[in-house]
């Protein structure tokens, strides 16, 4: 529901506080975490300092493309009091407006909210999910009781600047000016106050919080300070000594003393800043999982620099599962998160241009030298810099899938059966990349089992003389094993790939031929398959003598078939439906109806007449040779007529069209039931009577 104010208007008292109502999902996530038992609480500084980052990088970024002045040293400053039994973090970041404020920490503008309560509510046991739902925020509320945010904006200046402050205890929230308050920063900043609850005071142990810090941001670009207690030894006089002679210096001894100071927690340069020899892979998974707010092991790392004609280092990770955001949506533009850096200053994570769309899932940092720090969009989009570094970070990316195929197959299996799906994208849309992702596209096939196969491997394997890759399309192994046309070629003993969605239809149309070998559907009219001069002359022998019956046929189902014809791939089946040159399978037929936005009459007329399938016939099965004699003895006949539906209706049916009318197909099924029923009961009991004349 909106977001309510309590009131028409706001309570105007002497403190001029305005009091608020979280967005109903707010409260929802609000009451999950203040009353919340979980064991885990640790994750609120993550998120907490993490936000902070993030508005210094605004800041710096608004700096650079919109202020003349150039922004003030940043950094971050934690401080516990145990006196008062507050924690503070505050940053000299961009700050926040008071509609910022409302808006911000008051309601969520996508999703997340929702979709995190949805997530405890099947696993209660794992608050540390908040994070991968954009509402890190809220997990102050872990550990505190009551929150102050205090914030000036970047975005005001001089008299219009104002400082406010939005408080909460759970529920509701106010916002007041604040006037009298004071930050480190001079340009802006923000600083969250928690009072910590009774069981969460291990948060005010300098100790604790050095700790914490060290595991969860030692590769925050900005410093990070916490007033941290020392031990300082001073030299005084020992005046439990004997008392020294004449001419001797008294004897010392040295004396603790506790100090306060603001210490660094991360010294650490950026991790891709260092050479790959020296990083290892605990060390890139902290980075991954910190960075990416992932809660899952990177598949591949790639990391790399490039030196020459440009200059950039880069990180690239493969998730091990699919990232969250992409599980609805497969390119949300909320998925994306391959972060463009200029000289260490963060620029975008969802510029479209920085990696093709089928690489949406990788999750990386690019570190420019050489691109202009108030770099935009526009600029962005026309940069010859950055074609460069697409391309080279796409090859790369790509090598290390190759060898995780050549290296690790079942890490390669995995990898495949997540983000299969983009590479097949990527060969519909990406025709730069095109002959390079035809290496890696995987489909199941009439040989391969349980497993897919990719077609390289499917060319080692083909038959001595075998021209060409074939294919069949169908909904699901099972049809696809079953479709007519696939009974010549295991005759023939030919593999097949078995395209089973959509996707892969679209994507055998982009392959088109691989290794020299072109992909041929053999579902569609025109299949050759090599006849031998005897088996042409036969085939010949056979049109002659059958093609009264394909003409009649042709005149009996009229609209329904494009034509009817002789066919050379049929072993078992009586008939097939298959389709011409240009025409889409039956279930690409559907996938476009159900895609279309005309009406269903029009998008039926514009995909039937582009789509009319042609009735192939087998002349060597008995079905084929009882309708020609039926046709010749009597084609008027309701039994020669109902044949005729059943042979077509069942070539329909077995090839994953729809049959016109279920309940004309189900009559006629009953009647043969009904007359194959009454011909055995006749023949039981003439088998009885010569039984019992012996």
């Amino acid at each position: 529901r909106a977001l309510g104010r309590r009131a028409e208007t706001a309570e105007q008292v002497d403190t001029d506080v305005e009091s608020y109502e979280f967005q109903a999902e707010v409260g929802k996530v609000m009451d999950i975490i203040v009353n919340s038992l979980y064991s885990n609480k640790d994750v609120f500084l993550r998120e907490l300092v993490s936000n902070a980052a993030d508005a210094c990088d605004k800041k710096r970024f608004l700096a650079l493309t919109e202020s003349d002045a150039p922004p003030e040293p940043m950094k971050l400053r934690i401080r516990a009091d145990k006196d008062a039994r507050t924690l503070t973090i505050e940053d000299n970041g961009v700050g926040m407006q008071k509609s910022e404020l409302i808006e911000n920490l008051g309601r969520i503008a996508r999703s997340g909210t929702a979709n995190f309560v949805k997530a405890l509510e099947q696993d209660s046991s794992d608050v540390s999910l908040i994070g991968q739902f954009g509402v890190g925020f809220y997990s102050a509320f872990l550990v505190a009781t009551k929150v102050e945010v205090v914030s000036k904006s970047f975005k005001d200046s001089g008299a219009d600047q104002k400082a406010w402050k939005w408080t909460s205890q759970g529920g509701t929230f106010t916002i007041e000016e604040s006037p009298q308050e004071e930050f480190f920063g001079e340009q802006s900043g923000t600083r969250l106050i928690l009072h910590l609850k009774e069981e969460a005071q291990e948060y005010l142990d300098s100790g604790k919080l050095s700790d914490l810090l060290k595991k969860y941001s030692e590769f925050i670009t900005f410093p990070i300070e916490l007033w941290n207690e020392k031990v300082q030894y001073d030299q005084v006089v020992d005046e439990s000594a004997p008392a020294p002679k004449e001419g001797e210096k008294p004897k010392m001894k040295s004396v603790p003393k506790s100090v306060f100071q603001w210490e660094t927690m991360n010294k650490m340069k950026p991790i891709w800043l260092r050479n790959p020899d020296v990083v290892n892979q605990t060390e890139y998974s902290e980075f991954y999982k910190t960075t990416f707010k992932a809660f899952d092991e990177p598949l591949t790392t790639t990391h790399f620099k490039v030196e020459g004609q440009i200059e950039f280092r880069a990180l690239i990770f493969i998730p091990s599962t699919m990232p969250f955001e992409l599980t609805r949506d497969m390119f949300a533009d909320a998925g994306r998160a391959m972060r463009l850096y200029v000289k260490r200053v963060f620029i975008n994570d969802k510029f479209e241009d920085l990696i093709p769309r089928w690489l949406t899932f990788a999750r990386g940092v690019v570190d420019s030298e050489d691109l202009p720090l108030n770099v935009g969009r526009e600029i962005l989009q026309k940069s010859r810099t950055l074609k460069i570094i697409r391309k080279r970070v796409v090859r790369k990316v790509l090598d290390t899938i190759d060898d995780l195929r050549e290296n690790s197959p079942a890490k390669y299996d995995s990898f495949w059966n997540t983000y299969g799906k983009y590479f097949k994208v990527g060969l519909v849309e990406d025709l730069d990349y095109k002959d390079e992702l035809k290496r890696f596209v995987r489909f199941w096939s009439s040989t391969s089992g349980d497993n897919q196969t990719s077609l390289p491997e499917y060319v080692t394997r083909m038959k001595e003389g075998q021209k060409a890759i074939y294919f069949v399309s169908a909904e699901g192994r099972k049809a696809a094993e079953i479709a007519p046309a696939m009974e010549k070629m295991k005759q023939k003993g030919y593999e097949v790939l078995y395209m089973v969605d959509p996707l892969d239809e679209i994507c055998s149309q982009s392959i088109a031929d691989f290794d020299g070998k072109k992909l041929v559907d053999i579902n569609k009219a025109g299949l050759d398959l090599d006849q031998s001069d005897d088996e042409k002359k036969e085939r010949e022998e056979l049109e002659k003598d059958f093609d009264p019956l394909a003409t009649w046929l042709k005149k009996q189902l009229g609209e329904r078939v494009q034509k009817v014809q002789i066919s050379d791939r049929l072993v078992d089946s009586p008939a097939t439906l298959v389709q011409g040159e240009w025409g889409m399978s039956p279930m690409m037929q559907r996938y476009m109806k159900s895609q279309t936005t005309s009406s269903a009459s029009d998008s039926s007329f514009a995909i039937g007449s582009r789509n009319q399938a042609i009735l192939e016939i087998n002349p060597r099965h008995s079905v084929v040779q009882k309708l020609k004699a039926a046709m010749e003895a009597a084609p008027e006949a309701d039994a020669t007529q109902d044949m005729v539906m059943m042979v077509f209706e069942t070539a329909a049916l077995l090839g994953g069209y729809n049959i016109e009318n279920p309940a004309d197909f189900a009559r006629r099924v009953t009647k043969l039931m009904d007359e194959a029923g009454g011909d055995a009961g006749a023949g039981g009991s003439v088998e009885a009577e010569v039984l019992g004349q012996q």
